[in-house]
């Protein structure tokens, strides 16, 4: 019997938002971001804009036409650049045979389980104007979450939303170091963030330190699906 499995080299697949803006190490849509195979698709017309600030519009067809093409390519799991994603989730999950993994949200219930008695996890997200009761329930994400943004900082948001060419990256990470220390300020119980947007990943470390509590997001959340679908072998 062989000690491979066909999953070892399978790809995960990514739904990638038809954006422009700088998608640096870290960031999902980064091929490099990942320690094992992906295969990204765009979903044309799927801009950021659209994506959050819109709801989505009528873009669903086209992200399940592109999740299907990345299943017929191989793709062994179907993950997205956004976690606003989340509306997406269950139409996306019946549409192809493979897991799917939307919203980094998705993982807020099961971070709650892991904290300390009387330490919640809450949410940092790129746009809480946006961020609706719709968004949150699709992804089972408890009442009374605390949830924070970095809308009004100087570069993160308006550099995403707008999706504009540069990005001044020693900005963006003081806009979600600041907007995470604040969710902490005001919520003394918060044992643990739970990044939304998937271009937060690169300061999750920086988010890690300044607040002292731990940080998860797409990357933690779709390592482990990739965990389960390729398990690491042992020499026994």
């Amino acid at each position: 019997m062989s000690d491979t499995s066909p999953f070892d080299a399978a790809p995960i697949g990514i739904l990638m938002l038809d954006s422009r803006f700088p998608r640096i190490p870290g960031d999902a849509g980064n091929p490099l971001s990942w320690p094992f195979p992906v295969a990204i698709r765009v979903v044309r017309g799927a801009s950021p804009q659209r994506i959050v600030r819109e709801g989505g519009g009528d873009s669903l067809a086209a992200f399940i036409d592109a999740a299907r093409a990345l299943v017929d390519e191989g793709a062994v799991g179907i993950i997205t650049t956004c976690g606003f994603l989340s509306l997406f989730q269950q139409a996306l999950a019946e549409a192809v045979p493979v897991p799917v993994v939307t919203s980094s949200l998705a993982q807020v219930e099961m971070v709650n389980r892991m904290l300390p008695a009387g330490r919640v996890a809450g949410i940092q997200t790129i746009a809480a104007s946006s961020l609706t009761a719709r968004h949150l329930a699709a992804a089972n994400v408890p009442a009374g979450t605390p949830i924070g943004t970095t809308e009004g900082g100087r570069e993160f948001t308006r550099a995403i939303l707008n999706d504009e060419p540069t990005l001044d990256v020693a900005l963006a990470r003081q806009d979600n170091v600041e907007a995470a220390l604040a969710l902490q300020e005001a919520n003394p119980h918060l044992g643990a963030i739970v990044l939304e947007c998937t271009n937060m990943v690169p300061y999750a470390p920086d988010i890690a330190v300044a607040t002292g509590l731990p940080v998860y997001s797409i990357h933690t959340l779709v390592r482990w699906m990739h965990m389960g679908l390729c398990p690491p072998r042992f020499a026994v």
